[in-house]
């Protein structure tokens, strides 16, 4: 993996390529944010991430950053922004131009590492899920209504491609279908809670929980019901874990106080990117996503 650094304090820049090089990321340092722009422009395809300081010279980050989102051919590549600028209204305006994911000054190692280990496997899952849209064959074209279940991460990112499918657009759909059926098994029918989740990426513990729970008399029999219903007017996905529900309001917008945390964006994503409107239901363990179709 491939990472681009983007730091003018020489220390600071040191100290962070050793770690990334110790967890054998491959590391290009750059000090200066034009700079940073126009070797961008002429390596397009060689980075797989982006970490930089907010404070640059030459271009400050946050300009840097909205001409990366611009550009077709590196929007998708994530960008971490580190920043001594903690202050709600900062963060906001970077996660406003794209900056998903924020680590702050002095920058903790471990810390550093997941947030990296998690934008990485977002961003390589999401490539992942792209190409193999446009693999497979529209299964879905003559289906108006239709039941599905799912009970593990790996089935749950398997029908996401195949719901995506019913789609006009499946690329942008299948990025939110699968941010919602992987939260109904980890969330949901597994319960494990924001906080816990935060924990076991920060231990490396995350996997092996999730194992366990599959095969815990409590959870294993539980199952994330889908619905898929097709109209004229109108394509539609319902979600139902088994679950006991979250409060989920604080979810649907990106969240300053969140910025920092290694994971915690996907219902946001799948709200702002991937539908026309997204709903949930009661205690929180029925969400309706889908898109409206023009009528002709």
């Amino acid at each position: 993996m491939h990472i681009l650094l983007i730091e003018d304090e020489t220390f600071l820049a040191k100290v962070l390529s050793n770690t990334l090089t110790k967890a054998d990321y491959k590391v290009t340092c750059i000090e200066d944010g034009l700079q940073a722009w126009e070797h961008l422009q002429q390596n397009r395809t060689t980075y797989d991430l982006i970490l930089m300081d907010r404070g640059l010279p030459g271009m400050d980050g946050l300009s840097l950053l909205k001409n990366i989102k611009q550009e077709s051919d590196l929007a998708q590549i994530p960008v971490v922004i580190e920043t001594g600028m903690d202050d709600g209204d900062s963060v906001q305006e970077g996660l406003s131009a794209g900056a998903y994911y924020y680590l702050t000054k002095p920058v903790h190692h471990q810390l550093l590492l997941t947030v990296i280990e998690s934008a990485l496997n977002e961003y390589h899952q999401n490539q992942e899920m792209q190409e193999a849209i446009l693999d497979a064959q529209n299964t879905l074209e003559f289906l108006e209504h239709g039941y599905f279940s799912c009970q593990t991460l790996e089935q749950s990112k398997q029908l996401a491609k195949v719901l995506a499918k019913a789609f006009p657009e499946p690329q942008k759909a299948i990025l939110g279908l699968s941010e919602l059926l992987i939260n109904a098994v980890e969330h949901g029918n597994l319960a494990i809670s924001y906080d816990e989740k935060t924990k076991m990426m920060m231990d490396g513990t995350l996997h092996d929980e999730i194992k366990k729970r599959l095969s815990h008399p409590l959870y294993q029999n539980r199952r994330v019901r889908i619905e898929l219903t097709k109209k004229t007017e109108m394509i539609s996905v319902t979600i139902v874990d088994e679950g006991e529900g979250f409060d989920w309001g604080d979810y649907l917008e990106f969240s300053a106080e969140r910025a920092f945390d290694p994971h915690g964006r996907g219902i946001a994503m799948a709200n702002k990117t991937s539908f026309d409107f997204l709903k949930y239901q009661g205690k929180g363990n029925i969400v309706t996503v889908g898109i409206n179709i023009s009528k002709p």
